[in-house]
């Protein structure tokens, strides 16, 4: 089949002038010939039909590209939707050629917007959190401010130890225990942030209810015996993908990497000299760990004969779509899924393998402070869940049931 090259589609009309510049971006972006010129193909399209409405490039608001789709859906039959033209709009707004996208409607008011993104950057800067954490905390951030008294202001300076219990008792049975717990973390580091910016006059993260869940009830879950072989049999590596889905698996299996520390790995985190890997782990943290040989093997494999050569992205696990992007966490986690999936095993969650790693470490004679050096925990507690694993130590812990056989 014969594949057109971008840079021959012919573009004319007022977008002629940043033709090559898109071309350049899809290529930087990892997109294949063929998908490229089909979007260089539709700038044309965009650009003939701003030529003959007598517009100019900065008129091609959200309103104008719909006219355009519009009449484009009686023409052809790809690029019919604003999900198609978002490639060559991303562009155009980058180089300040189109204006920024119209705000859609949003659920909360303006105010309530600004101050939830005041709270994201302290998150970010002052709190160090990782932004898979901050995904987390926002949802009930913003269902917290909105369903406060308008204006905002006021209703913060009135804000009382009984709204925030009865926020929190209101919302605990609409949510699992897990979101449950995760809305009061997020509601007591919002309102200490208050307190500290001034919005509150006293602090109020006291009167945030706990969530009962018993923390240690429960055993650490971990693959059986075998499967993580299975896990990594599934993957085809002689694919681009099946090579990088095999090295994903390879670091968490034998490093215990969280999901997001998987996704953070940069190019430049690989010391190949001595052997190690720098990993930024949550709230900032930055630690090394050795590489070890199999894995040393799978990264190689997917660096030299999987990921695709000349992208811009330092990122050292990318998508296999383009625009080639590095892999987001919930990417990192559809991988662990897919290969539950191919091994034909109950599907697990990407952590479930950092449990495995501990568990392994437990029964070969580690001891609880070795394992949390390995999995970088920051507390002891965090560690101490594993201790339960080992049976038969606690079974010479345990005290005879009353009223049993001695």
């Amino acid at each position: 089949m014969y594949v057109r090259d971008p840079l021959r589609v012919v573009v004319t009309g007022p977008l002629t002038a940043y033709a090559a510049g898109f071309c350049a971006e899809l290529a930087r972006q990892g997109y294949a010939p063929q998908p490229a010129s089909e979007l260089a193909q539709l700038m044309a399209h965009v650009s003939r039909w701003l030529d003959g409405q007598g517009l100019m490039p900065e008129e091609l608001s959200e309103e104008v590209a719909d006219q355009f789709l519009a009449d484009r859906r009686g023409q052809y039959r790809k690029f019919r939707t604003r999900r198609g033209l978002q490639p060559l709009l991303r562009y155009l707004r980058r180089i300040g050629v189109v204006p920024p996208a119209e705000p859609g409607v949003r659920d909360v008011s303006a105010d309530v917007a600004l101050l939830v993104e005041e709270y994201r950057r302290f998150l970010v800067n002052e709190r160090g959190l990782a932004e898979v954490s901050i995904r987390r905390y926002l949802p009930a951030v913003r269902g917290f401010l909105a369903g406060l008294p308008s204006p905002l202001e006021v209703g913060l300076g009135r804000l009382s130890a009984a709204q925030v219990s009865r926020f929190v008792i209101d919302q605990a049975g609409l949510r699992g225990v897990a979101d449950a717990k995760s809305m009061v973390t997020a509601l007591r580091s919002l309102l200490r942030f208050l307190f500290v910016t001034g919005r509150i006059d006293r602090e109020l993260a006291a009167a945030v209810p706990t969530v009962a869940n018993r923390k240690l009830s429960t055993l650490p879950g971990r693959l059986r015996a075998g499967e993580a072989g299975l896990l990594l049999g599934s993957c085809d590596r002689d694919t681009e993908a099946g090579r990088r889905d095999f090295a994903i698996l390879t670091v968490l299996a034998r490093l215990g990497l969280r999901a997001c520390e998987a996704a953070a790995m940069q190019l430049s985190d690989i010391d190949w000299r001595t052997g190690e890997l720098t990993v930024h782990g949550k709230g900032g943290l930055v630690d090394r760990l050795p590489l070890p040989a199999d894995v040393g093997e799978a990264l190689v494999d997917y660096l030299l004969s999987g990921r695709p050569a000349g992208t811009a992205a330092t990122s050292v696990f990318l998508t296999v779509r383009a625009p080639r992007r590095g892999i987001a966490a919930d990417g990192i986690r559809g991988v662990v899924a897919r290969a539950c999936q191919r091994a034909g095993i109950p599907r697990v969650g990407a952590h479930r393998l950092r449990h495995t790693v501990a568990s392994d470490l437990l029964a070969a004679g580690s001891a609880l402070p070795e394992i949390g050096q390995v999995l970088r925990h920051r507390s002891q507690l965090s560690t101490a869940t594993y201790a339960k694993i080992d049976r038969s130590r606690l079974r010479e812990l345990a005290r005879p049931w009353p009223g049993g056989s001695r």
